[in-house]
């Protein structure tokens, strides 16, 4: 059954799907797709672009996915902890090279004061 949030939220995209088709209807030219990468291409990404590179998960290939990576690091499953220190360590560098300020300095720092919980 889904929340009252999750029905607003679908409330929301429909409306706004409706309105993109009848923009397009209308002749403007909007794009088919979010920009992102498609699965294709980060099937074609080597294993060293991946924060866990063994399970393929959490690229780390431009600033949006390092962000992205380090908001959801708390919801990768079947990993030790020497995984998600390596993980850290990756992102980490990662950061460094696009530019995110990351102000924890380990990983386990997420997991206190209600930044996040650990599953």
């Amino acid at each position: 059954m889904a929340t009252t949030k999750q029905k607003q939220a679908a409330r929301r995209n429909i409306a706004k799907a409706r309105e993109t088709q009848s923009a397009r209807a209308q002749g403007a030219r909007m794009p088919q797709r979010s920009p992102g990468m498609t699965t294709a291409e980060k099937n074609r990404l080597p294993d060293s672009a991946f924060a866990f590179p063994r399970e393929r998960k959490e690229p780390l290939n431009d600033e949006r996915h390092v962000r992205n990576a380090i908001a959801r690091f708390d919801q990768v499953e079947g990993v030790s902890d020497a995984e998600r220190d390596e993980a850290w360590r990756r992102i980490k560098a990662a950061a460094r090279r696009c530019g995110v300020e990351v102000s924890e300095d380990s990983w386990r720092e997420l997991f206190q004061g209600g930044k996040a919980r650990k599953r």
